[in-house]
């Protein structure tokens, strides 16, 4: 059974995203709220949902770390299963779109694939730990993807990226001076609202492509 969902956008949509929250906040984060409602107005149907562990978080205030993998990958495929891949595009904010690319690279494997995914900050490795990469399934994964990054992510910087060995399908899109939430700092001259709104624009133009 899904989770329950939060949805932003027109039912008419063409296009779905369901999008999936990070490890430490829920779905109604500041970040997430932004990019539901800006992606509801560019006329794509956003579609939010928490882990299990955020759930209950919600229930009783307690704070949890993650659910296991298979755990969080059961989520995914549970979602996918009720909102039918046609038109579907799925990811979510830095953990929440790693597993949204694992369930697609297993997806593809069992002959299902999902239209497409798009990644908000994507962890390719913990801060401060490049050698450790966990990326190896976005070598091979042929659904379309896109990568919003913020070129000092400290998940993975622009520099550290271009020695990984990524899929052509992905497409890779720098967010000027942007951390893990694609924040500049104020010595760039560039300001959040300005990333985060040209990351909006730049996830609607490939979405709506896929259409």
């Amino acid at each position: 059974m899904p989770p329950p969902y939060k949805i932003t956008g027109p039912k008419s949509a063409k296009m779905t995203y369901a999008f999936a929250h990070g490890a430490g906040v829920g779905m109604d984060s500041d970040f997430m709220d932004y990019f539901a409602e800006a992606l509801g107005k560019a006329d794509i149907r956003v579609v939010r949902f928490e882990f299990p562990y955020m759930q209950k978080r919600r229930d009783d205030g307690k704070k949890r770390p993650p659910d296991r993998a298979p755990v969080l990958l059961e989520t995914w495929g549970e979602v996918i299963d009720d909102l039918g891949r046609d038109n579907l595009v799925i990811g979510g904010k830095s953990m929440g779109g790693r597993i949204a690319s694992m369930i697609a690279a297993e997806r593809e494997v069992a002959g299902a694939p999902v239209m497409g995914c798009v990644f908000l900050g994507y962890p390719f490795h913990a801060p401060g730990k490049p050698e450790n990469v966990r990326a190896e399934h976005l070598a091979t994964i042929r659904t379309p993807c896109l990568i919003l990054q913020g070129d000092r992510d400290p998940f993975g910087t622009k520099d550290e990226i271009a020695g990984y060995r990524l899929s052509k399908t992905i497409k890779l899109h720098y967010l000027r001076d942007g951390e893990h939430s694609f924040k500049p700092r104020k010595a760039s001259g560039r300001t959040e609202e300005e990333n985060w709104s040209e990351a909006v624009k730049t996830m609607a133009s490939f979405i709506n492509k896929l259409a």
